[in-house]
């Protein structure tokens, strides 16, 4: 939960810390129709780049997927643990800069999506020999986050999914997914690598036409079957991934903090029913409430996680050239970060408006007693509780009312 602070009888929440990973500032901004527009960079340059965000105090922390800080070799699986190798020195000079700037590496990701040797899945293909190579590359990622300090550890779905129905075993898919997952929490544990999590990031299709793991719900349900279910917990990509398919993204967050399985949550826009935007938070022709209420709710559920960034510059803004290499990045990071920043003090703003308060009492906070028969769970006490039928089907609950009144607190009136 934010850390809060008693200022004139309201409740004044302070800011949440801020991840940038790797993959969104190195991003030069392609789509299907045409290549990245933006000069790559170096995982250095990167690196650079987020020391210049931090000094200025917009971010805390970052993360990143393997490949975004080396490149993969398959034929060199402990490339991170030889002090000669290009992949070790790279490896050590990130950790340097990060370290000497004070940002912790959060979250590392391993790539599984990328090479083609991937193009029919990961963790979940139906070629064991391939399922080796993912388990490897795991590994391997494993070590490198753990190198560097990260806490958490994601599967992103990726490409485990699939286009067509009857090419996938499925009397088994469910099970490759398991293995790579118990994987993960057993290779940290036979190797004392002290992360403190992983988290399943779902998604509904995108870049496979269907994921084995396409809602929060599914993937809760994966990790109760796990060998060790406490290690795994979700970070929904809000707005984007539910929206995509018409799901509500506040809905997947409220589960999944009740459950106590929201470790953390990337962040970005999303107009509902198309393809992941990935456009900064309140950038884009939709999202406002909608992510305003995210962080509202989560305050009001007293959530102690914290925010990432996964998103990228709008197309249109970027633009080829040496100058724009670096210049494009820091705007975008600039960028990224105040548009979070305006929907969180939105946030706080709902928060502590008394008018909202009393209206949401009005629909709520209707009969105590009611509320202690149903909290009993006794059913003989439940049975006898007499409810006035003809009155309280005539009651209005005012919930439009209400709705109007947060639109008018976010239009500034």
């Amino acid at each position: 939960m934010c850390e809060t602070s008693q200022e004139g009888g309201t409740q004044a929440i302070m800011k949440r810390k801020i991840s940038m990973p790797y993959w969104c500032v190195g991003n030069p901004v392609g789509d299907p129709f045409g290549p990245g527009i933006l000069g790559r960079i170096s995982s250095l340059e990167v690196t650079d780049l987020l020391v210049e965000a931090h000094r200025e105090g917009l971010i805390d922390f970052s993360a990143g997927h393997d490949c975004d800080l080396v490149p993969w070799d398959p034929s060199k699986n402990y490339d991170d643990r030889d002090e000669k190798s290009t992949t070790f020195q790279t490896l050590s000079a990130i950790k340097e800069k990060l370290d000497r700037a004070g940002i912790q590496f959060k979250m590392i990701s391993c790539n599984l999506h990328s090479d083609p040797i991937f193009r029919n899945g990961g963790i979940s293909n139906p070629d064991p020999r391939i399922r080796v190579l993912a388990s490897q590359k795991v590994m391997r990622a494993l070590r490198i986050g753990h190198f560097l300090g990260a806490e958490y550890y994601t599967y992103w779905v990726a490409r485990d999914g699939f286009e067509c129905q009857f090419s996938v075993p499925w009397e088994q898919t469910y099970r490759f997914l398991s293995d790579g997952l118990d994987l993960v929490s057993g290779y940290v544990q036979e190797e004392n690598l002290g992360y403190r999590g992983g988290t399943v990031e779902y998604k509904p299709n995108e870049p496979r036409g269907e994921s084995f793991l396409p809602t929060v719900g599914h993937s809760l349900a994966l990790i109760a079957r796990l060998q060790r279910p406490d290690f795994w917990g979700v970070n929904p990509e809000v707005l984007q991934h539910d929206q995509m398919t018409g799901l509500t993204s506040i809905g997947a967050v409220a589960f999944a903090a009740a459950a106590g399985k929201l470790f953390f949550i990337h962040v970005g826009n999303q107009k509902p029913n198309q393809f992941d935007n990935d456009n900064p938070p309140l950038v884009g022709m939709d999202g406002i409430k909608e992510f305003v209420s995210i962080l509202y709710v989560l305050e009001r559920m007293g959530w102690e996680g914290y925010i990432e960034f996964d998103n990228h510059p709008l197309r249109t803004d970027t633009a080829p050239g040496g100058e724009n290499r670096l210049n494009v990045r820091r705007d975008y990071i600039r960028l990224a970060v105040e548009s979070y920043r305006a929907a969180e003090a939105k946030a706080e703003e709902l928060a502590g408006d008394e008018n909202i308060q009393s209206a949401q009492r009005k629909i709520w906070e209707t009969d105590p007693r009611a509320e202690e028969v149903l909290a009993s769970g006794s059913p003989s006490a439940i049975a006898s509780y007499q409810c006035d039928y003809q009155s309280l089907v005539r009651e209005r609950l005012g919930i439009g009312e209400l709705d109007l009144l947060v639109a008018r607190r976010l239009f500034g009136q």
